[in-house]
């Protein structure tokens, strides 16, 4: 029994136009597969709108998170009024927005009329996860009214997580129990699950999140607990591409990749994919696609484990925010490292992850990265909690906080490229490099910038990435 799991973007189901694309994408592959389970995120933009009203609840600004709510009904009820539904399901659909978002204000008016003048995690991810709650229920309408047996499934029925909020790790055995006494069944009745993305639940049935793009990790647990034959990723670009092609219009789709190229990739800042999604696939050996919504019939990317056939080659360039630590001495950093990973498990609910160690005679400089998933506006929040650590800080060696930018040039047994970069450093002479850092796994050359120079080094060193990914690559099997 040949089973697809597919997983839809923001980007790719927030219009009439892009919901009547998956829906024939849908129909065509009904057609070709026994089992279909869809993974829906929150239209683009909803979860910036949501985290916005939380923070406004906080403020006890009622107003400001009633007039969120009513923008995101507004925009819902828009949206099913355009489709082609059925008085039916219509009606249903507009009873299950205005549910959902009267729960959402629940939530919002208990953190409003709190005494305490910190918002939980626990309630951001409550009111956070009503974007994918709402997507998801209009697209099992869709599906329904076009004789598919779509189900919506809320994640925290079928997800079980650890209790870190906003950044929550699955309980794989015990989601994996979950999937097969829930998903499993239906699949054999020929429903199409339509569950959403990023969002699970620990034990006791609190509501959690899993980060940014947690929506491809819940693809990927999904995939690998139904033994799924393929996981395709549905986006509005052409597959994974050289470069951001929001930001740098010579970006060229990459035809194939290998599971340690596209997990460096999402780890240093790509932004289709969740960098956690892919260990889960490659212990299976679950192929990934990434195509695009208005190109179904397009190739995308092919996600797959490396072969011989993986020439040396730079395929793209990446960008990720980072901070720097520096100070005026050598020694040990045992224990800055240890106040920074408590600084990091506070603010994101993760641990400090080191891009690069390096030290002279009289000092020393560390660089972290700042994982893509936990989203702009907690940055800031987490440079001002390491300043505030490090002043109490019993060392006696003042360190400086700075901002910074992580640039990777990415491909395939990239160590086996040294003659490329004398030409990457001679395009970027006259730039200032804070440190450079090659990945363990032979895949990534980091440099660490200042952020002010990051664009313009990108595209000094794009055009040098395209001309080593046209020589000559395996095709992706069709």
């Amino acid at each position: 029994m040949s089973t697809l799991v597919m997983k839809f973007g923001g980007s790719a189901i927030g219009t009439p136009a892009a919901l009547t694309q998956v829906l024939s994408i849908v129909i065509h592959e009904h057609q070709r597969w026994d089992h279909l389970v869809l993974v829906a995120s929150a239209l683009d933009g909803v979860t910036d709108m949501l985290l916005e009203a939380a923070y406004l609840a906080q403020m006890s600004n009622q107003r400001g998170y009633r007039r969120i709510a009513a923008t995101l009904r507004t925009r819902h009820i828009a949206l099913v009024e355009a489709l082609p539904l059925g008085q039916q399901e219509r009606v249903g659909l507009l009873a299950d927005i205005d549910r959902l978002l009267f729960e959402m204000l629940d939530v919002c008016q208990s953190v409003a009329s709190s005494s305490t003048d910190t918002l939980s995690p626990q309630a951001t991810d409550a009111i956070a996860s009503c974007g994918e709650r709402l997507s998801s229920r209009v697209i099992a309408g869709l599906l329904r009214q076009n004789n598919l047996l779509g189900v919506a499934i809320d994640g925290m029925d079928v997800i079980i997580t650890d209790d870190v909020h906003g950044n929550a790790t699955p309980n794989l055995p015990l989601t994996h129990e979950r999937i097969q006494q829930t998903l499993v069944p239906m699949l054999a009745r020929h429903i199409i699950p339509v569950v959403t993305g990023f969002i699970g639940a620990t034990r006791q049935g609190k509501i959690t999140t899993m980060g940014r793009g947690g929506s491809d990790y819940t693809a990927s647990i999904l995939s690998t607990s139904i033994n799924a034959n393929e996981l395709w990723i549905w986006s509005d670009v052409d597959g994974m591409m050289t470069a951001d092609p929001r930001e740098y219009e010579d970006a060229q789709m990459i035809p194939l990749l290998s599971y340690d190229e596209v997990a460096e990739m999402a780890y240093f800042g790509a932004r289709i994919l969740h960098a956690r999604m892919i260990r889960p696939l490659r212990e299976r050996s679950i192929p990934i696609r990434v195509k695009n919504v208005y190109k179904p019939q397009g190739v995308g990317t092919l996600i797959q484990p490396y072969t011989d056939d993986y020439a040396p080659q730079m395929k793209a360039v990446t960008s990720v925010q980072a901070v720097t630590l520096s100070a005026a001495r050598a020694g040990s950093i045992t224990q800055v490292l240890g106040l920074v990973d408590q600084v990091f498990q506070a603010t994101i609910g993760s641990p400090a992850e080191v891009t690069l160690s390096s030290q002279s005679s009289s000092s020393t400089l560390l660089c972290f990265i700042i994982p893509p998933s936990i989203g702009t506006e907690i940055v800031d929040t987490l440079r001002s909690n390491l300043e505030e650590a490090l002043r109490g800080f019993s060392d006696t060696v003042s360190w400086r906080v700075r901002p910074a930018t992580v640039i990777s040039l990415l491909g395939s047994n990239i160590d086996r490229l040294a003659h490329l970069w004398g030409g990457i450093m001679q395009a970027i002479s006259h730039y200032s490099l804070l440190g450079i850092a090659q990945g363990p796994s032979h895949c990534s050359l980091s440099l660490i910038v200042e952020p002010q120079d990051a664009e313009g080094i990108i595209q000094r060193v794009h055009p040098l990435v395209l001309k080593s990914a046209s020589d000559n690559a395996p095709a992706p099997r069709p």
